[in-house]
């Protein structure tokens, strides 16, 4: 390429790709109010922590996952909604990135775990 060939737009590199490519230092995930107790052990477990570090590619504030979380003995399943808060650094999750769990507004997650919290999900 000579000075005055302008360059490629694929030369180019975008800010977007950049902080795209950058790692996720730390990401905050909340969960609702009203997940049962059982609900909150199984996402806080490390190992749920690094499932969502290796089936997450990337995350940005705003983003819902719906994340399954278990069967219980009743055979019901608990489907629960993440949202992410926060993301420090870039938005490629690795498995160096640090999983926190915040807490926000119930939203009326029910998943019929009558066994594993006593009188039922909200009531562990």
């Amino acid at each position: 390429m000579t000075p005055e060939t302008p360059k490629s737009s694929t030369m180019i590199e975008d800010p977007s790709d950049a902080a795209r490519d950058a790692f996720a230092e730390r990401v905050v995930v909340s969960y609702p109010a009203d997940l049962s107790e059982w609900g909150r052990f199984q996402v806080e477990k490390p190992s749920f922590r690094a499932f969502l570090r290796k089936t997450r590619d990337t995350a940005e504030a705003g983003d819902i996952w719906e994340e399954f979380v278990g069967v219980g003995c009743c055979g019901n399943t608990l489907d629960v909604p993440l949202r992410v808060e926060a993301v420090e650094g870039g938005s490629r999750i690795v498995d160096d990135t640090e999983i926190e769990y915040d807490v926000r507004d119930a939203c009326g997650i029910q998943g019929s775990w009558r066994v594993q919290s006593k009188g039922g999900p909200s009531h562990g």
